[in-house]
Protein backbone atom coordinates (compact mmCIF):
# COMPACT_ATOMS: atom_id res chain seq x y z
CA UNK A 1 0.00 0.00 0.00
CA UNK A 2 2.85 2.36 0.83
CA UNK A 3 4.34 1.86 -2.64
CA UNK A 4 0.97 2.42 -4.27
CA UNK A 5 0.81 6.00 -2.96
CA UNK A 6 4.16 6.81 -4.57
CA UNK A 7 3.22 5.09 -7.83
CA UNK A 8 -0.07 7.01 -8.02
CA UNK A 9 1.79 10.27 -7.36
CA UNK A 10 4.26 9.47 -10.16
CA UNK A 11 1.41 8.58 -12.54
CA UNK A 12 -0.41 11.86 -11.79
CA UNK A 13 2.81 13.83 -12.19
CA UNK A 14 3.37 12.25 -15.59
CA UNK A 15 -0.22 12.63 -16.76
CA UNK A 16 -0.81 16.20 -15.65
CA UNK A 17 2.63 17.81 -15.78
CA UNK A 18 4.77 16.08 -18.38
CA UNK A 19 2.65 14.18 -20.91
CA UNK A 20 0.96 17.20 -22.51
CA UNK A 21 4.16 19.20 -22.62
CA UNK A 22 6.14 16.37 -24.23
CA UNK A 23 3.34 15.36 -26.61
CA UNK A 24 3.26 18.86 -28.07
CA UNK A 25 6.97 18.65 -28.85
CA UNK A 26 6.59 15.58 -31.08
CA UNK A 27 6.36 11.81 -30.88
CA UNK A 28 10.12 11.40 -30.73
CA UNK A 29 10.41 13.69 -27.69
CA UNK A 30 7.40 12.02 -26.07
CA UNK A 31 8.92 8.55 -26.53
CA UNK A 32 12.39 9.38 -25.21
CA UNK A 33 11.15 11.48 -22.28
CA UNK A 34 8.54 8.87 -21.33
CA UNK A 35 11.19 6.16 -21.40
CA UNK A 36 13.51 8.12 -19.12
CA UNK A 37 10.57 8.99 -16.82
CA UNK A 38 9.65 5.30 -16.53
CA UNK A 39 13.29 4.40 -16.01
CA UNK A 40 13.73 6.98 -13.23
CA UNK A 41 10.48 5.81 -11.63
CA UNK A 42 11.85 2.26 -11.49
CA UNK A 43 15.12 3.54 -10.02
CA UNK A 44 13.15 5.34 -7.31
CA UNK A 45 11.11 2.20 -6.70
CA UNK A 46 14.19 0.04 -6.13
CA UNK A 47 16.33 2.57 -4.26
CA UNK A 48 14.15 4.89 -2.18
CA UNK A 49 10.48 3.91 -2.15
CA UNK A 50 8.22 4.14 -0.34
CA UNK A 51 8.91 7.86 -0.04
CA UNK A 52 5.64 9.67 0.68
CA UNK A 53 4.51 7.27 3.43
CA UNK A 54 7.94 7.45 5.09
CA UNK A 55 8.41 11.23 5.06
CA UNK A 56 6.99 11.67 8.59
CA UNK A 57 9.46 9.07 9.87
CA UNK A 58 12.71 10.00 8.13
CA UNK A 59 14.18 11.49 11.29
CA UNK A 60 13.03 8.68 13.60
CA UNK A 61 16.26 6.70 13.23
CA UNK A 62 19.94 7.61 13.27
CA UNK A 63 21.53 8.63 10.00
CA UNK A 64 23.97 5.92 8.96
CA UNK A 65 26.93 7.42 7.12
CA UNK A 66 27.92 6.07 3.73
CA UNK A 67 30.33 3.15 3.82
CA UNK A 68 33.41 4.72 2.23
CA UNK A 69 35.41 1.53 1.73
CA UNK A 70 35.33 0.85 -2.01
CA UNK A 71 34.31 -2.74 -2.71
CA UNK A 72 34.45 -3.57 1.01
CA UNK A 73 31.76 -6.24 0.63
CA UNK A 74 33.64 -7.76 -2.28
CA UNK A 75 36.95 -7.83 -0.41
CA UNK A 76 35.33 -9.26 2.73
CA UNK A 77 33.12 -11.59 0.68
CA UNK A 78 30.00 -10.48 2.58
CA UNK A 79 26.58 -11.26 1.19
CA UNK A 80 25.97 -11.68 -2.50
CA UNK A 81 28.37 -8.89 -3.45
CA UNK A 82 28.80 -10.08 -7.05
CA UNK A 83 25.04 -9.85 -7.68
CA UNK A 84 24.91 -6.37 -6.12
CA UNK A 85 27.76 -5.08 -8.29
CA UNK A 86 26.18 -6.47 -11.47
CA UNK A 87 22.72 -5.11 -10.58
CA UNK A 88 24.14 -1.64 -9.85
CA UNK A 89 25.90 -1.57 -13.21
CA UNK A 90 22.76 -2.77 -15.00
CA UNK A 91 20.58 -0.24 -13.14
CA UNK A 92 22.32 2.76 -14.70
CA UNK A 93 22.92 1.40 -18.20
CA UNK A 94 19.65 2.97 -19.44
CA UNK A 95 20.64 6.32 -17.94
CA UNK A 96 23.85 6.45 -19.96
CA UNK A 97 21.91 5.54 -23.09
CA UNK A 98 18.84 7.75 -22.67
CA UNK A 99 20.29 11.00 -21.29
CA UNK A 100 22.00 11.98 -24.56
CA UNK A 101 18.70 11.43 -26.33
CA UNK A 102 16.75 13.68 -23.95
CA UNK A 103 19.24 16.52 -24.27
CA UNK A 104 18.51 17.14 -27.97
CA UNK A 105 21.44 14.88 -28.80
CA UNK A 106 23.91 17.36 -27.33
CA UNK A 107 24.87 15.64 -24.08
CA UNK A 108 28.38 14.37 -24.54
CA UNK A 109 30.25 11.79 -22.54
CA UNK A 110 31.37 14.09 -19.70
CA UNK A 111 27.93 15.64 -19.22
CA UNK A 112 26.16 12.27 -19.31
CA UNK A 113 28.54 10.62 -16.86
CA UNK A 114 28.47 13.68 -14.58
CA UNK A 115 24.66 13.51 -14.47
CA UNK A 116 24.82 9.76 -13.80
CA UNK A 117 27.29 10.33 -10.96
CA UNK A 118 25.12 13.10 -9.47
CA UNK A 119 21.98 10.97 -9.68
CA UNK A 120 23.73 8.08 -7.97
CA UNK A 121 25.27 10.35 -5.32
CA UNK A 122 21.85 11.86 -4.59
CA UNK A 123 20.34 8.42 -4.11
CA UNK A 124 23.19 7.25 -1.90
CA UNK A 125 22.93 10.37 0.28
CA UNK A 126 19.14 10.03 0.60
CA UNK A 127 19.00 6.29 1.31
CA UNK A 128 19.98 6.54 5.00
CA UNK A 129 16.98 8.82 5.59
CA UNK A 130 14.81 5.91 4.46
CA UNK A 131 16.70 3.46 6.71
CA UNK A 132 18.69 1.95 3.85
CA UNK A 133 22.38 1.19 3.47
CA UNK A 134 24.55 3.64 1.53
CA UNK A 135 27.80 2.53 -0.06
CA UNK A 136 30.61 4.09 -2.12
CA UNK A 137 30.75 0.86 -4.14
CA UNK A 138 27.21 1.57 -5.36
CA UNK A 139 28.31 5.02 -6.49
CA UNK A 140 31.28 3.56 -8.39
CA UNK A 141 29.33 0.74 -10.01
CA UNK A 142 26.39 2.99 -10.90
CA UNK A 143 28.75 5.41 -12.62
CA UNK A 144 30.38 2.48 -14.44
CA UNK A 145 26.93 1.45 -15.63
CA UNK A 146 26.39 4.96 -16.99
CA UNK A 147 29.70 4.70 -18.87
CA UNK A 148 28.66 1.37 -20.41
CA UNK A 149 25.24 2.80 -21.27
CA UNK A 150 26.87 5.74 -23.03
CA UNK A 151 29.03 3.26 -24.94
CA UNK A 152 25.87 1.49 -26.09
CA UNK A 153 24.40 4.86 -27.07
CA UNK A 154 27.46 5.58 -29.25
CA UNK A 155 27.32 2.09 -30.74
CA UNK A 156 23.61 2.24 -31.57
CA UNK A 157 23.40 5.98 -32.31
CA UNK A 158 22.77 5.58 -36.07
CA UNK A 159 19.88 3.17 -35.53
CA UNK A 160 18.47 5.21 -32.64
CA UNK A 161 18.57 8.47 -34.59
CA UNK A 162 16.99 6.75 -37.61
CA UNK A 163 14.07 5.56 -35.45
CA UNK A 164 13.66 8.95 -33.76
CA UNK A 165 13.85 10.80 -37.08
CA UNK A 166 11.13 8.51 -38.47
CA UNK A 167 8.93 9.33 -35.47
CA UNK A 168 9.61 13.03 -35.93
CA UNK A 169 8.63 13.00 -39.61
CA UNK A 170 5.46 11.03 -38.80
CA UNK A 171 4.31 14.06 -36.82
CA UNK A 172 4.36 16.23 -39.91
CA UNK A 173 2.63 13.71 -42.21
CA UNK A 174 -0.71 14.09 -40.45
Amino acid sequence: MKYLIDLIALAFLYAFAFFRKWRNRGRDVLLVNTLIYLYLSFVLYFTLMPVIANIPFILDHPYKAMDLTPFGDVLARRGDFFRQVILNVIMTLPFGFLVPLTRNRTAGFVRTISLCFLMSLSIELLQPFFDRHSDITDLITNTAGGVLGYGLYVLFRPVTFWVLDRLKTEKYRR
